[in-house]
């Protein structure tokens, strides 16, 4: 039986793949192998660049008999070309993109593939009908927390709090400074604590680009917090805090002055049910992907304003609602989000793109028995 043949160009190397190379694709290429497709990594860049050179790989896609090319949010000229290239030759193209709109790559590829129905909201009328929403699946489904605290916080006996983030944070959005009763690890692109000499000069780096002398007072005040500790992301770190936390928090500066584009908007829900997964009560602000996981008070909750945000933390030092919000979060997340799921509707989505070629049999597009 005929494989279909799908080659990946991807943003990042997949030896030290970025979470959006290894979500999108990486996780993904067993059950595209399960369903019947030959895959194959065509480009990857030795570091992570989403405008790469990829020129002069037309004729060899086409001499290798590719039917799909997959284009793993990278755009620009090169990459342009290269989709406008593939469409003259008869080869089916793919745009998979989380985070901005790309009208552009969208009209030059037959199927561009979102993570919310937010981000295709934001697509013109006349391409709405070739974006599609494939969400990020939850990659570690059978971690998640072995037991809850049956503490209600003290300065001697903390709640802990985790923050993910793929940046250095340089104070904690919105709280500013925890509660006496609250501790909250950061894990996000910091250095490791055990490399002191770099992460000290990090801090330096970062204190001296602050101009005034007022943000570099707020930013001595976030490093010497002891309620706030930075750790540095890794794959194995980030599931070892959030099993040690107690609740997950998603503080999100919403300031059109610091954020004037808006990019806040177009952030996915994978964060949110990262933690929710892991069976912890999250805590976030409204941002359009969230609101329609959350279900406010059930398996979790949005916070607008300061006053809620300590509202609703104060609401989970009681152990039993953290249990029970934790329990519908990790139901909710496993059921919408699974990676099953999610390659069921990535593969459909392929085998209807190559059913829409008058030059493929579509009885060849069937998984093997």
């Amino acid at each position: 039986m005929t494989k279909l043949k799908i080659g990946f160009i991807l943003l990042s190397n997949s030896q030290a793949a970025i979470p959006s190379t290894r979500i999108v694709v990486l996780n993904m290429l067993p059950y595209l192998h399960a369903a019947n497709f030959d895959t194959h990594i065509v480009f990857e860049p030795d570091t992570s660049t989403k405008t790469p050179d990829v020129s002069g790989l037309a004729t060899r896609l086409k001499a290798e008999g590719f039917q799909i090319i997959f284009f793993q949010k990278v755009f620009g000229d090169s990459v342009l070309a290269l989709a406008q290239a593939m469409r003259l030759l008869g080869i089916k193209t793919v745009f998979s993109i989380c985070d901005f709109v790309n009208p552009a790559m969208c009209e030059a590829t037959d199927l561009t593939i979102v993570v919310t129905d937010y981000l295709k909201s934001l697509y013109p009328p006349q391409l709405q009908h070739k974006v599609h929403v494939v969400h990020d699946g939850i990659e570690q489904p059978l971690l998640h927390k072995s037991e809850c605290g049956t503490h209600t916080g003290s300065g001697l006996q903390p709640i802990n709090a985790v923050l993910v983030t793929s940046t250095a944070l340089q104070r904690l959005p919105l709280l500013a400074s925890p509660p006496r009763w609250l501790r909250v690890t950061i894990v996000g692109n910091y250095s490791p604590d055990a490399n002191k000499l770099r992460r000290m000069g990090e801090n330096h780096w970062r204190l001296n680009r602050l101009s005034s002398w007022g943000e570099k007072a707020r930013y001595f005040r976030f490093l010497t917090n002891p309620s706030i500790k930075c750790e540095a992301w890794g794959a194995e770190s980030v599931y070892a805090a959030m099993q040690q936390a107690d609740i997950g928090i998603i503080p999100i500066e919403v300031d059109p002055v610091r954020d004037p584009t808006g990019e806040w908007r177009l952030k996915s829900e994978n964060r949110l049910t990262l933690k929710m997964a892991m069976g912890l009560p999250v805590i976030a602000t409204p941002i359009p992907s969230y609101e329609p996981v959350i279900d406010q008070g059930v398996n979790g909750f949005l916070a607008q304003n300061n006053g809620q945000w300590l509202s609703y933390l104060s609401a989970l030092r009681d152990p039993a609602l953290r249990q029970s919000i934790g329990q519908r979060a990790r139901q909710t997340a496993l059921a919408r989000y699974s990676m099953d799921l999610q390659a069921s509707n990535l593969i459909a989505l392929l085998r209807q793109l190559i059913r829409a070629s008058a030059d493929f049999d579509a009885a060849d597009v069937q998984p093997e028995v």
